[in-house]
């Protein structure tokens, strides 16, 4: 009996545990769904801002990242990437050249003043002169940069305290069982 109480509570501990509250943030509908988005605790990575504009002739693609603003340029029409290019990026009246980087089938801007410029969180409008032979283009997009998530006042990130609490009490219950069961043997062989 002492092993069927125990493989109880075990169950009833593992399904609080891995229940999902139902209200607060970061909780989960009956189908699953997030009925709010989860809290984020500074350690977790958030993804690179990114722009993707196009024109008649060309898609470009950007993303900011710590250390550099890697821009992929491709033909429209075939998606083919354009590799031979000369690129401007325009940026608070400042204009910069972009770097091929062949191996890598990008273009690079790694000017510190420039990124630091762009990480600040907001709308960042940008002019791109693209000149490719005899072909050239303008093209123009918004890189938007979210503020930094901060870290949740206390406790451990993705921590449910409701499911912890159900968890708490019903090991003192069955903590509570197992004593009187004990307590009433015991007695009995006494």
């Amino acid at each position: 009996m002492r092993c069927k109480l125990g493989i109880g509570l075990a169950l009833a501990l593992n399904a609080a545990l891995h229940t999902p509250a139902l209200a607060g943030p970061g909780a989960h509908g009956p189908n699953g769904e997030h009925l709010d988005p989860p809290a984020h605790s500074a350690s977790t990575s958030q993804a690179a801002p990114r722009l993707e504009t196009f024109s008649e002739a060309y898609e470009l693609t950007a993303r900011l990242q710590h250390d550099a603003f890697s821009i992929w340029i491709d033909r429209y029409d075939s998606n083919a990437p354009v590799l031979q290019a000369k690129l401007e990026v325009e940026f608070n009246g400042r204009k910069l050249q972009a770097a091929l980087q062949a191996a890598h089938g990008d273009y690079l801007i790694k000017d510190a003043q420039f990124l630091q410029a762009l990480a600040k969180p907001g709308k960042h409008a940008l002019l791109f002169t693209l000149e490719n032979g005899e072909d050239s283009d303008l093209l123009e997009g918004v890189l938007e940069v979210n503020a930094p998530q901060s870290a949740p006042a206390s406790g451990a990130p993705g921590l449910n305290w409701r499911s912890a609490g159900v968890a708490a009490a019903l090991l003192s219950a069955g903590g509570a069982m197992l004593a009187a069961r004990a307590w009433r043997r015991r007695r009995a062989g006494a």
